[in-house]
């Protein structure tokens, strides 16, 4: 059974955390410890599971990226 390629690899999602509230640092070891703790599985269902917490957290790195902007932009333009 051939399953489908996650299309965001290890390094997109460590380049997408390098801003990382906590730190790029503390992204990257807990991806690297994420790979690790799974690089033995082979259950396909599982699998599809792992990939799509992984584009789970993808989506919400770009979320916080999309808010960060947007404050920005709106304390530029409306000062309180």
């Amino acid at each position: 059974m051939m399953i489908r390629r996650c299309h965001r690899d290890p390094s997109e999602l460590l380049y997408l955390g390098r801003e990382y509230p906590k730190g790029g640092d503390y992204f990257r070891d807990r991806l690297r410890a994420a790979f690790a703790r799974n690089k033995a599985v082979e259950d396909p269902e599982q699998i599809k599971a792992l990939i799509a917490r992984g584009e789970y957290v993808a989506r919400e790195l770009e979320a916080l990226y999309y808010l960060r902007k947007y404050r920005a932009m709106k304390k530029r333009y409306y000062e309180d």
